[in-house]
């Protein structure tokens, strides 16, 4: 088999390939960014509790309206916000932290998804739920698609500069600006967003892995913030080709399989990047200036 054949010829002879091929591009483009910033405000475990807590209302809208897009999407975003808000509202009132009560909602979320739609769908039903169908998207998934990621764009530009001093020093933030709710909250909007855009294409299980690995892999090799974002998004779009190429040649799910390629090269990036673990265990040699 040429390389043709094996790289180029599945994006030219199959429309379902291009256009999860356009879908990965634009998770990649709207997720990924968002990732980093996760990955900075050390809420990365909160990330993948978010994916689950959009899992009940996309549950209900397709009680509702069986795999509907539009219900699904607008039951995924109501719920994600419930969940953050209750969340954040639980532990101002209580001596729970946001991240415990998060994980409160999150398990009960999941498990509340899962029963509804076991309830009246079948079990292919509810893997498509969660693990997603990159492969099955249609013209109208895409749009949904690149209209949040346009979305999310905008709205890191809006609230980048308020972003990164959260990042570095969030207390510093809140004693200058008044921004920083705005920035903490608006934040969270755009990740239950790309989370609900990323469950159309990767599933509720699936969906923050491209948001958080090539995160964690850009991290390691590199510490400016502009780098680190280019090299983020180019690792999610290129897992996300590898993935859909290793679906395609040996018949494996695609959601798991882009996370796998992705989870490859954050391991690779462990072992070998600057911030890994050799560099890490090299000893240091200092040298003494008279």
């Amino acid at each position: 088999m040429s390389l043709f054949e094996l790289v180029a010829a599945p994006f030219a002879d199959f429309g379902f390939m291009r256009r999860g091929l356009a879908g990965v591009l634009a998770l990649a483009l709207g997720a990924t960014p968002v990732g980093v910033f996760l990955l900075l405000r050390r809420m990365s475990l909160m990330g993948e509790a978010m994916s689950h807590a959009i899992l009940p209302g996309a549950a209900l809208g397709y009680l509702a309206c069986g795999l509907s897009l539009g219900a699904m999407t607008v039951g995924g975003v109501v719920a994600g916000l419930v969940v953050v808000f209750a969340a954040g509202l639980v532990a101002r009132a209580s001596n729970l932290k946001e991240d415990a009560s998060l994980a409160a909602f999150y398990l009960l979320s999941l498990a509340a998804g899962v029963m509804i739609v076991s309830y009246r769908g079948r079990n292919l039903d509810l893997l498509h739920v969660l693990f997603g169908s990159v492969l099955a998207l249609d013209d109208s998934s895409l749009l949904l698609i690149t209209a949040i990621t346009s979305v999310s764009l905008f709205g890191l530009a809006l609230l980048f500069r308020p972003l990164v001093l959260e990042c570095f020093d969030a207390a510093f933030l809140r004693a200058v600006s008044r921004w920083s709710p705005v920035a903490h909250y608006g934040f969270l909007v755009l990740v239950v967003l790309n989370l609900v855009s990323g469950f159309h294409a990767l599933g509720t299980l699936m969906a923050v892995g491209i948001m958080i690995l090539p995160a964690a892999s850009a991290r390691l090799w590199t510490r400016g913030l502009a780098a680190m974002l280019a090299l983020a998004v180019t690792l999610a779009f290129v897992g996300g080709a590898v993935g859909l190429l290793l679906s395609f040649h040996t018949d494996v799910p695609a959601g798991p399989a882009i996370v796998l390629v992705c989870g490859i090269a954050y391991f690779v990036s462990l072992i070998a990047a600057p911030g890994g673990l050799i560099a890490n265990r090299l000893p240091v040699h200092r040298h003494l200036s008279s």
